[in-house]
């Protein structure tokens, strides 16, 4: 198997992931009691030789719901018939779940409301305050 190559500064040696096959579930026939078709991809963060210090803090943060209590991310795929083509799903969404956790939160510009914007609210406060007046009780005084 091929090392898995995520972005032009990142590639996984294949010596890090563990590939499993197992019984898929779903039709099949007689066939799917025989083939092991579903791939399950397992990744293991912490321990990766390939990340920078930088990058696995990025990773264990934006995958966290997604390890394992040692750090695992595991992918299964079984949407094929075929091992290969299941083998070959599971590794491109792992490479895409790593890309996208990678890219670095955009930064916000911290923007200041427009007067028009400012002025629609407070007349939108005015006449919820009028509402709520207009239901109160009516003294006999007034």
């Amino acid at each position: 198997m091929d090392d898995l190559v995520v972005t032009s500064r990142v590639t996984i040696p294949a010596a890090e992931l563990e590939i499993t096959a197992s019984r898929s579930s779903g039709p099949g026939g007689q066939h799917v009691n025989t083939a092991d078709t579903r791939i399950q991809v397992r990744w293991n963060v912490p321990q990766s030789l390939v990340l920078s210090e930088f990058q696995r803090a990025r990773l264990l943060n934006a995958l966290a719901p997604r390890l394992t209590i040692p750090g695992d991310l595991i992918l299964s795929c079984d949407t094929h018939r075929s091992q290969r083509r299941n083998r070959q799903e599971a590794l491109q969404r792992l490479a895409a779940l790593v890309r996208a956790a990678l890219v670095p939160p955009r930064v916000r510009k911290k923007t200041r409301p427009t007067a028009a914007s400012r002025q629609r609210r407070l007349e939108g406060k005015r006449r919820r305050a009028r509402r709520k007046q207009d239901r109160r009780k009516v003294s006999d005084q007034d």
